[in-house]
């Protein structure tokens, strides 16, 4: 078994460790069958998998030992470029990194296990790439890897073999010609004859977990139930499963169909356990292996593939976000660093339209020469927020695809009451607020001081200023006033409980559930602020050279580990809830009794060399034109455009009867 997804109590990380509701348990059934969900391996790999098999698949002895096995069968290199395909908590990628392969990647379609994975990584200093992903269509260019495992009986999960068959089609399209399959999986022919039909084991002190199995009506899959019970909560899971039951033979001939050739049946691989008690699935395995004979793939480079249009605002026109309401040095430096920044990828030729009384015209004329826009529009149409909209909605009626988000998603974000009331209904923690409408001169606040004004629609930090925090009947007011005489905005108002912890942000890169990546949190430091200013990132820090603000710093953040899981877990929900795509960062905050909550959700986040995400990039050792490639190489990816690098090119295999693939030899 791989993958779950985890049941998340996101209303506080303080529940995270594991859910204290019990489960409803369907008691006798007489068809276990009848029971399992076509897509069951969506919702069965969590943190009760790691329970449940852990004396397996969390056992470093047990991990080290196949790895020395696996090892040897593929003669491994120092060079080889690794997938472990379907890799659960990345146990085994971990194991190669620890030993010097420098090329791993892992992929599975559990974000429990990924996140966990990559935490791990992290923790120890280890540079492997870790995705979400479904197996039968994989993230990955054509002729990227080596050596590609499928390990510890991760294969045979969907509901036909033709499934199976799609999977290692797509193995065999991500290998290097040359490249090595390794497949571990149950000795189907062992377990038809000698499953054990029930029988139960003690997890730990407080956890047991009974399991019931029969073959299907065919004979050709073995569904179980796992019954998992705590001494005090009574039944937390009641879950059912089905694995394909393949022998020596069925897996010769799957890989057959998929075009491997060299194929070899290794020695049977036998489980252990610490609990020495029911190996289910793991006791008894055959390993496969098979080689990818093909030529390299001809890349073609179309003559309009390099071509990229970036959209910026338009410097002619007034912006009522900025100071002076015009473009300044600073806002062309930070233009300049950008072009610098994308100059350097030498990826592309880049057309700059910032003219927006001509855009529609300049797109128009621009479509046929160009795949896709990066919209760095932030400014919104004609340089009005509330337009920011209207640039996607433009790319779209030209039939131009882009970067980022869509119409929709921006519109949602911009309303910071709805974020807030989406937030509530995914059970997301969000300050309490008072909405107040233009001409309500009586309002109620449910809730104790100090409170935050500030404008409902609106982004980077518009409108929040100290004046922002009050403490009194009178400062709201006062607020309020300056909100609509100086910022001259006539919408609605939150008035919101002011949280006085950590205030930190989190930024993503990638896109859900094939490819993305956390950047490093980031955390306000207000230290060096003067004594009695609030404690707040608002328009003074980011408008007003001459204010105390100016000189905030963001510094790696430092969080509980339950609650950064809680947050990433939040942000990747918003982030699907919401349409984010390609990137996006998620303004939290920490309540004064230790409780994080959301602030603001920011879609296309700001772009700027010495913005927010370049801040987490650096920590991360990306470079301010990696980061801007790597949004670029998201849209990419989701938009299923390729662009080649250099001329084509023609790869040849060696000369005919020359194998440079290394000899397969059994197990021991």
């Amino acid at each position: 078994m791989k993958e779950r997804t985890e049941a998340i109590d996101t209303k506080s990380p303080q529940k995270l460790k594991e859910t204290s509701k019990t489960a409803k348990s369907l008691g006798p059934v007489s068809n276990l069958e009848e029971h399992v969900q076509p897509d069951w391996w969506r919702r069965i790999f969590n943190s009760l998998y790691l329970k449940t098999d852990g004396d397996v698949v969390d056992d470093p002895g047990v991990t080290s030992r196949e790895v020395d096995v696996f090892s040897e069968i593929v003669h491994l290199s120092p060079d080889d470029r690794i997938l472990d395909l379907c890799c659960g908590q990345g146990r085994i990628s971990l194991e190669l990194a620890r030993r010097g392969f420098d090329n791993v990647e892992g992929l599975d379609r559990s974000r429990y296990l990924i996140q966990k994975a990559k935490a791990e990584s992290r923790k120890e200093g280890l540079s492997i790439r870790f995705k979400e992903g479904d197996a039968r269509k994989l993230p990955y260019q054509t002729d990227t890897f080596d050596v590609v495992m499928i390990l510890g009986n991760s294969f045979g999960y969907f509901e036909t073999p033709q499934d199976d068959v799609g999977v290692l089609k797509e193995v065999f399209r991500v290998m290097k010609p040359w490249g090595r399959i390794l497949i571990d999986v149950a000795d189907g022919e062992y377990l038809r004859k000698r499953f054990q039909p029930r029988s139960w084991e003690w997890i730990d002190k407080n956890y047991f977990v009974c399991r019931e199995r029969c073959l299907s009506l065919d004979k050709n899959r073995l569904i179980s139930r796992e019954v998992i019970t705590h001494v005090q909560k009574g039944v937390i899971a009641d879950q059912f499963y089905a694995e394909r039951l393949y022998t020596g033979k069925d897996m010769h001939k799957l890989l057959g169909l998929a075009n491997f050739t060299d194929l070899s049946i290794h020695g049977k691989i036998f489980g252990d356990s610490r609990r020495n008690q029911d190996l289910g699935m793991m006791e008894r395995r055959i390993t496969v292996t098979g080689v990818v004979k093909k030529d390299w793939t001809l890349i073609k480079r179309k003559e309009s593939s390099h071509n990229l249009v970036v959209i910026l605002g338009d410097p002619t026109k007034p912006d009522s976000l900025k100071p002076l309401c015009v473009f300044d040095d600073d806002d062309f430096y930070t233009i300049d660093q950008l072009k610098d920044a994308l100059r350097s990828l030498n990826k592309y030729n880049i057309t700059y339209l910032n003219n927006h009384d001509g855009l529609y015209s300049d797109l128009v004329k621009l479509k046929s020469k160009t795949q896709f826009v990066f919209n760095l529009c932030d400014e919104g149409y004609c340089n009005d927020a509330r337009k920011e909209l209207h640039i996607p909605s433009l790319l779209e009626m030209v039939g131009l695809a882009y970067t980022g988000g869509g119409p929709q998603c921006l519109a949602f974000c911009y309303d910071k009451s709805l974020v807030r009331g989406i937030g509530k209904e995914m059970q997301i923690p969000v300050p309490e607020a008072v909405f107040i409408k233009p001409g309500d001169d009586v309002f109620e606040l449910p809730f104790g001081f100090p409170v935050l004004v500030k404008p409902n629609f609106g982004d980077s930090s518009f409108g929040i200023t100290t004046r922002s925090v009050a403490s009194t009947i009178e400062q709201v007011v006062n607020a309020i006033s300056e909100i609509r005489e100086k910022f001259g905005y006539d919408k609605p108002i939150l008035v919101e409980e002011f949280l006085t912890g950590k205030d930190f942000t989190v930024g993503i890169i990638g896109n859900l559930p094939d490819a993305y990546t956390v950047l490093p949190i980031i955390e306000e430091d207000y230290s060096a602020l003067p004594p009695g200013l609030p404690r707040l990132c608002g328009y003074e820090a980011k408008w007003l050279p001459d204010s105390p603000y100016w000189n905030l710093k963001s510094i790696p953040a430092d969080l509980p580990d339950e609650m950064e899981k809680f947050v990433v877990e939040c942000c990747l929900k918003l982030f699907d809830r919401l349409e984010c795509r390609d990137y996006c960062r998620f303004d939290w905050r920490i309540d004064s009794e230790g409780c994080p909550k959301i602030l603001e959700v920011n879609p296309n986040p700001g772009w700027c060399w010495d913005g927010h995400l370049a801040k987490m990039s650096k920590i991360a050792d990306m470079s301010y034109s990696q980061m801007l490639g790597a949004i670029l190489n998201a849209a990419e990816e989701r938009l299923g455009i390729r662009l080649a690098d250099d001329e084509p090119l023609q790869r040849d295999l060696p000369a005919s009867g020359k194998n440079v693939a290394v000899e397969l030899q059994a197990a021991k």
